[in-house]
């Protein structure tokens, strides 16, 4: 029965928030809180009683690579899950005046965010997809690689101040790390072959998109070609958002997004301004209509992304004639 005596629609199922730690994981389901370890067991556990309570949609944090193998067994066993930002889910528990912040605490925030988004108008796009087990294993070489490029970076800023006996060992250490940078390499290449051969022909047409930027949209933007070019742009965090309040017209700012591919496309659209004639032009023609020069880079930024994106969805080679006006075309 309804609050006010009308009969329900349909029966309410309860909903889950899980706090992930590294040992272990404390869900609220319902007024229900449970500790289990976060571990095969544990998960095993957890999964038991989801399924018991028939919940509707688990909310859980992104904490590093702590819940993945959780997500994987919640998604497995039918569980419906959303991995949301850590800042999304603190700002929730503001708006709702929650200030403590305990394990426990987390868990009853995230069980109300939940039962926020399993009734949103675009539920769909919080819930986390399967996992694409090739993209995963592709996103694991791409953290490797980045992560032996910033030890390379850190012993060679070292090299310029160290003495004869430590640059010798400063020396070693980096031979070693080209040598494992291009063995990364190389199983980056294959696995590229193996399962994105047809993406990474496609992106490699465009000038000013390398082998990095490849890497980088094929394994941390899987939506690239899915969605949208406003969707896309505010997902890699380029596109202007509105600050308007009353009578006052704020200042449009980027903010937000996925760093990382954010930080590529920042870097193939500067080379794409020297070298791509369809990102020149278009650099140039806002500079001459008093664009500022940031201002302009992002909006190249915002273009080119749109332009893979649309590439992808129509799986189509680049063609500079799509996006040159008459004017700028010889």
């Amino acid at each position: 029965m309804h609050q006010q005596g009308g009969v329900a629609n349909g029966e309410v199922r309860l909903n889950a928030g899980i706090d992930v730690s590294k040992l272990h994981l404390d869900v609220c389901v319902g007024t229900t809180q449970q500790r289990v370890a976060n571990d095969a067991n544990g998960w095993n556990e957890l999964t038991a009683i989801l399924q018991a309570e028939q919940v509707d949609l688990v909310v859980l944090e992104a904490t590093g690579g702590y819940e993945r193998c959780l997500v994987c067994a919640l998604q497995s066993a039918g569980v419906c899950v959303a991995r949301v930002n850590p800042r999304q889910a603190r700002d929730f528990a503001k708006s709702m005046g929650v200030l403590a912040k305990t394990d426990q605490v987390d868990a009853r925030v995230l069980r109300d965010f939940a039962d926020v988004l399993s009734h949103h108008a675009d539920r769909h796009k919080f819930v986390t997809p399967m996992l694409d087990q090739a993209r995963q294993a592709l996103a694991e070489l791409m953290t490797r690689r980045r992560q032996l490029v910033d030890m390379r970076v850190a012993e060679h800023n070292r090299l310029e101040h160290a003495g004869p006996r430590a640059a010798r060992s400063i020396g070693s250490v980096l031979k070693l790390l080209d040598k494992q940078i291009a063995a990364i390499d190389a199983h980056i290449d294959d696995h590229m072959d193996q399962h994105f051969k047809t993406q990474r022909q496609l992106l490699d047409t465009v000038k000013g998109v390398g082998p990095v930027t490849i890497l980088t949209l094929t394994a941390a933007l899987p939506e690239l070609g899915r969605l949208g070019r406003r969707q896309i742009a505010k997902l890699v965090g380029v596109a202007p958002l509105a600050d308007d309040s009353g009578g006052r017209s704020g200042k449009r700012r980027t903010w937000g997004g996925r760093s990382e591919v954010r930080s590529v496309v920042y870097m193939a659209a500067i080379v794409a301004m020297r070298h791509n004639d369809v990102i020149r032009a278009f650099y140039e023609r806002l500079v001459q209509a008093g664009k500022p020069k940031k201002v302009a880079i992002v909006a190249c930024m915002r273009k080119l992304l749109t332009i893979l994106n649309a590439m992808l969805r129509d799986q189509a080679i680049w063609a500079a004639t799509r996006h040159l006006k008459p004017s700028e075309q010889t």
